[in-house]
């Protein structure tokens, strides 16, 4: 891994255990923004919709990251230590639940 990629992931990871919560609500307005700017090119559009890109990036960050997070805090609470596979696909399968997949 090159030293500018391996720099920026132990910097990441650093925020990540030291500020969790605005470490997944920025990733989460981050790719959301990405994900939207591919879906309006692949679609077509010539010109970005910049209300469309901003209200993406704004539910990222304020919901799908902060959501994202508290539902895994509360999920290892209910399953307090435990990493079995059982454990993890019931963990799996209460997050798809919840977020309605």
């Amino acid at each position: 891994m090159g030293s500018i990629a391996k720099k920026g992931l132990q910097n990441y990871l650093f925020q990540l255990q030291h500020h969790p919560l605005r470490t997944k609500a920025i990733t989460a307005g981050v790719l959301s923004a990405i994900s939207d700017i591919v879906a309006q090119k692949l679609s077509g559009i010539q010109k970005l919709q910049l209300r469309r890109l901003l209200l993406k990036v704004v539910f990222g960050f304020a919901y799908l990251g902060p959501f994202g997070h508290y539902l895994h805090v509360l999920l290892d609470k209910l399953f307090k230590g435990k990493k079995d596979t059982q454990t993890v696909a019931k963990k799996v399968l209460l997050a798809s639940y919840a977020i309605g997949l």
